[in-house]
């Protein structure tokens, strides 16, 4: 064995880049996460699919949220309930634009009213699993992947754009339930409402088809 000098440096820089490249992903997601659970507001259009045993339902949403708590958000497909619009001020939860009554909207698309469909119950969610360290955050492919895991219940992921910092998709799978939902964020703007734009949102030319 001889000793080269030069050899060794090389491998020693080689090092040096892994262990930047390690520490700028860790602060990459350490970044990424801090921005998501700060969340403000967000407007959004996305694609849901719902899926378990027995059927397979889809929906297109349009959604705006601002804190602390207030959520708008209206149908756009499938025809037969476009328009329905679900409001919550903080308080109260109003259902407008349908001729179908409360029961009936509970009974057959109570997916469509259901917290689990908004990012802010995830960050929230989140929030609190860390005092328990059921999640997670890894970079993956150049996606950003957000967990929450009760291995007894629920299994969420947030994938996020490492360079836009904006959600892309969400993944929950209900074990008890086995059911799973998809949710594609289409369009999403970040921080650019306050709580009397979302109440005032309104969709144009809405027709209920029935």
């Amino acid at each position: 064995y001889e000793w080269q000098p030069a050899r060794w440096a090389g491998n020693y820089s080689a090092i040096n880049l892994i262990e930047k490249y390690l520490n700028d992903v860790k602060n990459l997601l350490v970044e990424l996460e801090e921005y998501i659970l700060s969340i403000r507001s967000y407007n959004a259009k996305i694609e849901v699919e719902i899926q378990s045993n027995k059927n397979k339902n889809k929906y297109v949403l349009e959604q705006k949220y601002a804190e602390p708590n207030v959520q708008k958000q209206i149908v756009l497909e499938p025809s037969n309930i476009e328009g329905l619009e679900t409001i919550f001020d903080g308080n109260n939860l109003k259902i407008n634009n349908t001729k179908l009554n409360l029961s009936t909207v509970y009974e057959n698309y109570s997916d469509v009213t259901s917290n689990f469909l908004w990012l802010n119950t995830f960050t929230e969610e989140y929030k609190k699993m860390i005092e328990t360290g059921k999640q997670n955050i890894i970079e993956q492919n150049g996606i950003i992947i957000m967990e929450i895991k009760d291995a007894d219940e629920l299994n969420k992921k947030l994938y996020i754009d490492r360079k836009t910092g904006k959600p892309i998709k969400m993944q929950i799978k209900n074990v008890s339930k086995n059911t799973t939902v998809y949710i594609l964020y289409n369009e999403i703007e970040i921080n650019n409402l306050k709580r009397d734009d979302v109440l005032a949102f309104r969709l144009k030319n809405v027709y209920v088809n029935m």
